[in-house]
């Protein structure tokens, strides 16, 4: 089913990995910030899009191996896309309860909005597989880069938010 597609998820798959790596540079950026204030906005923010971008790493990694149908990989992806919707209304009540940065609607629409559309894509993507539908590709590609995308935008502004607010811990 996805014959031709291995360039783009394994492109995915640095991609995640890479930005997980950099994520690790952006925490000891923000070392000196174990204010409570701080610890809420890392468990808010941060662990989320690591979240995302583990997720993307790990989608890409299953989509690799060659399946003997498509049925394990749509189940495998079905339930990571269900697991992470439940998670993203987790995330969106916590970070509604933190209160450290005022946030437009651009943050929440990226923060809360295209992460719920990537695992909505993931889902549909999912069935697709199971269904052996041709745009099944196309909506896991499609929830891979929305999800990759929004944790580029999460990991961006958290990071301009540490070094805004290292001087002041």
């Amino acid at each position: 089913m996805f014959h031709g597609w291995e360039n783009f998820f394994i492109v995915g798959a640095t991609a995640g990995a890479t930005m997980i790596g950099l994520l690790f540079v952006a925490i000891t950026l923000g070392a000196g910030l174990s204010t409570p204030q701080g610890l809420n906005a890392t468990r808010a923010f941060l662990t989320p899009t690591l979240i995302l971008f583990s997720g993307v790493l790990f989608e890409c990694m299953a989509v690799l191996p060659p399946w003997p149908s498509a049925w394990p990989v749509g189940i495998i992806l079905g339930l990571f896309g269900l697991a992470g919707l439940v998670y993203q209304i987790h995330v969106i009540l916590k970070q509604r309860k933190v209160d450290f940065a005022s946030l437009d609607w651009l943050d929440w629409s990226l923060f809360s909005v295209v992460p719920m559309l990537g695992d909505a894509s993931l889902i549909a993507g999912a069935a697709g597989l199971v269904a052996e539908k041709p745009f099944a590709p196309y909506a896991v590609a499609g929830a891979i880069t929305l999800l990759l995308f929004a944790g580029v935008y999460g990991a961006w502004d958290l990071t301009l938010w540490i070094a805004r607010n290292r001087d002041e811990a």
